[in-house]
């Protein structure tokens, strides 16, 4: 009917206020957000991605990861460590933990079970990365029980006494051994025989008399600072290392130059000693003209009470004079 067609613009126009009443009830942060996602949208519209293939083949192209670990072999440098929920006994005072294992300081039952039987062992945790053992200022009073792959231990700063014949066998890994400022007195005549492969030993700041028998590998010999006189040398002790360099006796008792010293040697410090005299042979071979020993250009001498200008023909082969007093 002509009266109801009247009604229908009203009609429209109600549910149209409806709409936009809903529109503006909208709050005006929802309104910036859909903004927003439109002007993005808009922005890839003009990207071209015809080329781009977005399988998980296409990774092959870019990165090739079949020899990751190869590129770098990070178990050299940090520790397998465990949590102290596998191993309750993990803590300072057990031992020291390794490659995902407890090794155990204690020497009466080296093989056994930590916290069974005699309870836990009663030495120092160390820190141990890859092949090194770190065991400085952890109050040790003897060397610890190392794992069969140490190749340098540094154990500075303890209380160790001594050096037994059992405390490095088997370990035939280690390259160097740092026992610096400790209070060892003696070491057994073999502690150190046994290691074809060490080159670094190193003892200065000890209370030791008399040196051990020493492997022929050795490279660096460092006894500063000990109490020893030329008797607890070994008749010829140095001779036969034919690797030696670097021979550093300073600050002991020693009485004379301890010869002979191999070819290879390149510094020799014996100041602050009891060295009074020397032969014409200590340095040099007299029966030999125009010898020339270039390698020992390092000589300390100094401090001790010898006059060096009395033996002139001792350094004919040298190609540096000593330091020391020459008046």
């Amino acid at each position: 009917t002509p009266a109801r067609c009247r009604m229908c613009p009203l009609g429209w126009l109600g549910v149209a206020t409806l709409c936009l009443g809903t529109l503006w009830a909208v709050p005006a942060k929802d309104r910036r957000k859909v903004d927003k996602a439109k002007a993005e949208l808009s922005l890839f519209e003009n990207l071209d991605l015809g080329n781009y293939d977005g399988t998980l083949e296409s990774y092959g192209d870019i990165l090739d990861l079949s020899n990751y670990e190869e590129l770098y072999d990070y178990g050299d440098l940090v520790p397998k460590v465990r949590g102290t929920q596998e191993s309750p006994w993990l803590r300072p005072g057990t031992g020291i933990w390794c490659q995902g294992r407890m090794w155990h300081c204690s020497r009466s039952s080296p093989g056994s079970s930590p916290g069974v039987g005699g309870g836990l062992p009663s030495c120092l945790l160390c820190l141990c990365l890859g092949s090194s053992v770190y065991c400085d200022d952890a109050g040790l009073e003897q060397i610890p029980a190392l794992p069969p792959d140490t190749a340098y231990l540094y154990a500075r700063f303890n209380r160790i006494g001594a050096v037994r014949a059992h405390d490095f066998r088997g370990l035939e890994k280690l390259k160097r051994i740092d026992l610096s400022s400790n209070s060892i007195s003696w070491a057994d005549a073999d502690a150190f025989r046994g290691l074809p492969n060490l080159q670094e030993l190193l003892l200065p700041e000890n209370l030791l008399t008399a040196l051990p028998e020493l492997p022929r590998s050795l490279v660096r010999l460092d006894a500063r600072l000990n109490r020893m006189p030329s008797a607890g040398l070994r008749p010829e002790a140095f001779w036969d290392l034919k690797q030696l360099q670097f021979l550093h006796l300073s600050d002991n008792q020693l009485d004379f130059i301890p010869v002979p010293l191999p070819e290879s040697l390149r510094s020799l410090h014996l100041q602050n000693n009891n060295i009074q005299t020397m032969h014409e042979d200590t340095f040099c071979d007299s029966q030999e003209q125009g010898q020339i020993r270039r390698a020992l250009e390092d000589i300390r001498l100094d401090g001790n009470p010898i006059n060096l200008s009395l033996f002139p023909n001792a350094f004919s082969c040298l190609p540096r004079l000593p330091t020391g007093r020459f008046s």
